[in-house]
Formats: C-alpha cells, sequence, structure tokens
C-alpha cells in the first residue's frame, strides 16, 4: 500500500485533499492511504522521520520561518526516493520548486482533474520506472506493494497470497511470473511458498519451519524438493546463521 502524508497550513484544504485523494483513490482502485496529514511542519517531519511514506503533498508558504522548501530540503537529506508533490497559489515558487526532484506542482485552488492527471501519473511512473525496483506491482488493478515489506508469498489454489508487515494481499496470477518479478533476496522453499530472505529471523530445519521478525508471529514451510538449495542460499546470507535449528547438515 502507498502512503500519502498532506501538510499545509489551512486545515480546510487539508481536509479536501484528503478526501479528493480518497475519492481518486477508490474510483482507481488504487491501493493507496492517507496515513497522515497537519497543517503542521515540524509534526510532518517528525512522521516522515519515523514512518514510511511514500508521497508527500506540501504547501509551501506557511507564514512562517518554515517554509515548504525548507521541509523538502530537510526531507532530500536523509530520503532521494519520496515524491513530493508541491502546493501553493503562488505560480513564481514553481521553478525553485523543481530544484527538489518534484513529482509535480498542483496550483491552488486545487482542481479535482488535476489532481486525479496527477496521481495517475504518479502510480505510472512507480509502476514502470527502472529506478523503482523496491515497488512489486501485483496486478492491473494499481495494488502496489514494497518489496521490503513482505514476509512471503503463499500459492492457494489459484490466488497468490503476499504476507507483509501491514496486511495480507491476494491476487491472480502465477508464481512463475511473480518470481521472475522479484529481486534474488526472495527463494523458493517450497513448491508453495517464497521466502524473503531479508525478514526471515530463524529455521527449524527439522521441523522445516521458517519464522519471519521476532514478533510477527508469521511462518511458512521448507519443501523437501527445494530443502537443500534453500538452506544453501540461506547459510551465504549470514543474516540468520545463529537462529538455525544446529541439527541441519
Amino acid at each position: 500500500m502507498l502512503s500519502f502524508v498532506l501538510c499545509d497550513d489551512n486545515q480546510v484544504v487539508v481536509d479536501k485533499l484528503s478526501k479528493m485523494l480518497d475519492s481518486i483513490f477508490m474510483q482507481h482502485s488504487i491501493d493507496a492511504e492517507v496515513v497522515f496529514s497537519s497543517v503542521s511542519t515540524q509534526d510532518t517531519l517528525d512522521y516522515i522521520n519515523s514512518h514510511e511514506v511514500n508521497v508527500l503533498l506540501l504547501d509551501i508558504d506557511f507564514k512562517s520561518k518554515v517554509s515548504g522548501f525548507d521541509v523538502a530540503d530537510a526531507i532530500r537529506k536523509t530520503n532521494k526516493e519520496m515524491y513530493i508533490i508541491f502546493t501553493s497559489a503562488h505560480l513564481e515558487f514553481i521553478l525553485v520548486a523543481y530544484q527538489y526532484k518534484t513529482f509535480d506542482f498542483l496550483p491552488k485552488p486545487i482542481a479535482l482533474e488535476k489532481l486525479e492527471d496527477t496521481i495517475l501519473r504518479l502510480i505510472d511512473d512507480i509502476s514502470n520506472s527502472k529506478k523503482k525496483k523496491t515497488f512489486l506491482e501485483l496486478d492491473n488493478k494499481n495494488t502496489i506493494i514494497n518489496q521490503d515489506s513482505i514476509y512471503f508469498i503463499k500459492k492457494d489454489g489459484m490466488k497468490l497470497v503476499f504476507y507483509t508487515d501491514t496486511r495480507t494481499y491476494e491476487t491472480y496470477n502465477s508464481f512463475n511470473k511473480i518470481e521472475k518479478k522479484l529481486p534474488k533476496n526472495f527463494v523458493r522453499c517450497h513448491k508453495s511458498y517464497i521466502a524473503n530472505m531479508d525478514r526471515i529471523k530463524g529455521v527449524e530445519a527439522n521441523e522445516n519451519i521458517i519464522s519471519f521478525d521476532k514478533d510477527s508471529h508469521m511462518f511458512c514451510s521448507i519443501g523437501p524438493k527445494y530443502k537443500t538449495k534453500f538452506m544453501e542460499e540461506l547459510k551465504n546470507y549470514g543474516n540468520i546463521e545463529n537462529n538455525m535449528d544446529s541439527s541441519y547438515n
């Protein structure tokens, strides 16, 4: 799921923008959500610094010592990938805005049609840009998830179920097609499972069980056909060596 954050010094604008985005997400079946909104630049920065945020819609003129450009500058020092969309009634800010690797500039008052066009282009950019390798498009319905959030993928009949750190996603697709899209840290461990090596916290080789993240209560199985190759791949990673069942040879 894509996470959106809104920051504007006018609460009425924030509320209206949030409703417009929700409408666009629903109309186009976009798997996205406004996870945080604020009239405070500091609260917005605090949230971004402690949460994963994909898209920020940011006002420029806050009538204070801190401008939207200051916020964008602070973000870009540590985060080059977040999409920033500036909003402002001052068109003279446009040229300056694009110095911050800005995806778009929306003039106020923001028209629904213009916002919709921007969001659809953004979704297309995430889906097709070679630079966005951390995102995985599950189907043709704008369902896009962060690959890093996936624990494992399960084949369940005609469906694939993606278990992530926030929720599960279901899609009708083939294991082979999805497997080709995944980076090397995703390894087939069973005829019905693909595991994210980066999220594994323990392996009980005798029980053929893989556990993910200490408090996640997430588990999947190792199949006999895949066990030898999977365990070799796992040992090369070395990130869970101390948590592996020592009885496996």
